[in-house]
This record gives C-alpha cells, structure tokens and sequence, in this order.
C-alpha cells in the first residue's frame, strides 16, 4: 500500500467516524462531476446526494469502475430521507445533469439513479425537460458494478432493502453518542463522575436496541393505539417496554447478590434507563430502512391499485424496496402479493405514468398520485395533514 493509499484509507476512516458519531445532522460536499477511473464517451453516469459519507463510499465501492459520478445537492441528506422529505427532487437532477457539462463527455442519455431516490425524483418528468433517461439502480451502492455487469438489470435482492448488522450498529452510534453526550453535560453538576456510568447506559440500551432488531422485527407491523405519553412509542410495539423490563430484571438480580445495593438502586437506575429508552423509541421505526416510523401518520394509509388505469409499465415493481409489486405478464397488470410489506414511502405512486396508484387512509379517503409528487414528508407527516386527511385519535 503506497503513501498516498495510506492516506485516503485514514481520511476516509476519520469521515466515517465522525459523520457516524453526527449522522443526524446533514454533512454537504461539493456537487457536481466526479470522474472516476478512464471513462470513454459511452461509460456509464450515474448519480447520488451530496451526503458526504454516500459519496466517499460510493467513490471507494467503485473503484476500478470507469464512470462519470453526479453529486447532486440533496442539502447533505442521505438520498432516501433527501428524496422523502423533498430535498432531492426532480430539480436537482435536472440542475445536476445541466450544470455538469457530462451531456459534452458521453454520447447516450442515461443517468442510473440510486432506486431510494424514487420516492422524490419523478423520471419521467427529469427525461420531458433534459432528454436523459433515468434508470433506476440497485438500492446499494456496492451492487452496481454487478448491475452495470448484467446490463441495466437488477436481481430481487439488488431490489430489495434490508438492515443488516452493519447499519443497525451505525444507528445505535448515531442515537447513542448526541444522547449521551448530551446527558453529561446536563447531569454532570449532578452526578459528578457518576455521569460515566449514564452514558454507558445510554450505550447499552442504544446497541442492545438496535442489534437486537431481527428478534422483535415482527413486532413492528402491528399496528394499533399508542398508549402513554403521545411522545413515546411504546404503545404500538412494546419493544421498549419489553427492553426495560429485561434491564429491571438485571438490576433485580444485582440486588439480589449484593447486599450494599437496595430499592433506590433500582429506582435510580431504573427510572434513567426508562427516559433513555423514552428518547431511543422516538422513533424507532423511522430509524430502519424497513418500516415508516411511528411518528408518521402516513404509516396507516394502504397502497391501492386501480387495475382499470394499470397497464404494466413495471416502475412500481423496480422502485419498491420492500417487493410489494409483482407483473403479470400475461395480463399486463401489477399485482401486490405482499402488500402488507408496504412501507409508504410512495415511490410506486410517483412512478407510476398512468396514475393507477394511490393511497388509502383508514375512513377510506384517498391520497392520489399528484399529492404525492407534490407533498413531501415532514418528521410528523405533513403531506398528510395538507391532503386534508384526518388525524390518528
């Protein structure tokens, strides 16, 4: 490894670290092109957010690969929150594409875009005003050399999104470092060198949370009333609830085998771990790739479909990532064999060219397409309320 490799290994282990440790906030870099390798006039263009970290990762999976890479400006939000919240939009990559100059350097007009970016791009409209035809790519970065390698073509599980080990350990640091450090610095005139002992709690209870995902994963698609606080979602899933009774229990058997702890122990202890807790399951869900967060009214609504409009186009089925579409062939129509997988985040319904999908709130009022390209997400569903749709009571 030459001195130079050395150094971009360590800078990218430093933004790595750091931007892990602050991934709430945004962390913008420079838009624009991005040559990689040697490409040629026909190399392949694609395109990603201005989240720095997504762009030093993607520059390291590809290496080797001869591309032209757009960072277009999605105000340093990684691409899915930027896509769903509206700030990557059809606009940025229409500027993106204009300002880059790449029309000059390859001879097709074809950007691939990453497929989470679908819930806010809307291809269609990107191809009426530049003529760039948008492909929709694989949902990880480390899949496109293969899907470049098979032609354009995505298998199910390049389709699919997931929330392996990897990234539910980054959420764990994401939530524990701010929460910790932000509990030193209010208790520490307090507790003095007692606040050690809070932030390891706060890191405990943040990885046990998070790393213990896939045992109480189900857990998450039941839906209902919350009970409690407004604030907190324990009613809807338990999952903190149920971590809490586990930590109670070991604080239990501490007082049971030690005799210098008693009752204020466990109240002391007991009571922290529970505002912990209260804080991490703000928004649990919202916090997996996998499931609309528990603060989103838009987690009640159901994908519909209306076969009259449907003509088999297939966007829906490539932009999903929970595989809720499948084609029938010979019908040319869309079907949802797994609808119950929905996670709404409406990439289906702004692809889809004619229309045939909407969403269906429980009273059965409808959200059509064009409010959904329209109204983008806020952290407590505005897109909802502005669609005149009533409130979970």
């Amino acid at each position: 490894m030459t001195v130079a490799e050395v150094r971009a290994w360590l800078g990218f282990l430093r933004v790595t670290v750091v931007q892990t440790l602050l991934r709430m906030l945004p962390f913008p870099c420079r838009t624009g092109l991005v040559v990689l390798g040697n490409p040629g006039r026909g190399a392949p263009v694609l395109l990603t957010g201005n989240f720095r970290l997504t762009v030093e990762r993607v520059r390291r999976s590809w290496r080797g690969l001869d591309a032209y890479l757009l960072v277009a400006n999605s105000r340093g939000v990684n691409v899915w929150c930027a896509a769903t919240g509206g700030l990557l939009t059809d606009h940025d990559v229409i500027s993106a594409l204009k300002t880059s100059g790449i029309a000059h350097r390859v001879d097709h007009r074809r950007v691939i875009l990453p497929q989470l970016a679908a819930t806010g791009v809307d291809g269609r409209g990107v191809h009426r005003r530049t003529g760039w035809r948008v492909v929709w790519g694989p949902v990880r970065a480390d899949d496109v050399p293969a899907f470049l390698a098979r032609g354009l073509e995505a298998d199910v599980e390049m389709r699919r999104v997931s929330f392996p080990w990897p990234q539910r350990l980054e959420m764990a640091v994401a939530w524990a470092f701010p929460i910790s450090l932000l509990g030193v610095l209010l208790a520490a005139p307090f507790l003095g060198w007692g606040v050690l002992r809070l932030a390891a709690l706060v890191w405990v209870l943040s990885l046990a949370l998070f790393l213990a995902f896939p045992l109480y994963e189900s857990r998450l698609r039941r839906t209902g009333r919350r009970v409690g606080c407004v604030f907190f979602d324990f009613g809807r899933h338990g999952v903190a609830l149920l971590l809490w009774g586990a930590f109670l229990a070991v604080l239990l058997g501490l007082v049971a085998v030690r005799e210098d702890l008693g009752g204020s122990f466990v109240l002391g202890w007991g009571l922290a771990s529970l505002a912990v807790l209260g804080i991490l399951s703000l928004d649990l869900a919202g916090s997996t790739p996998t499931y609309k967060s528990g603060l989103h009214e838009d987690r009640l609504l159901a994908i519909a479909l209306d076969e009259e409009r449907c003509r088999g186009a297939g966007f829906c089925e490539q932009v999903c990532p929970t595989r809720v579409f499948e084609m029938d062939v010979a019908r040319r129509r869309a079907t949802l064999p797994r609808a119950g997988a929905c996670v709404q985040c409406g990439a289906c319904i702004v692809q889809c060219p004619f229309d045939a999908l909407s969403f269906r709130a429980p009273d059965a009022s409808v959200i059509e397409a064009e409010t959904v390209r329209r109204f983008k997400l806020n952290l407590l569903g505005k897109r909802k309320r502005r669609a005149g749709l009533p409130r979970e009571t």
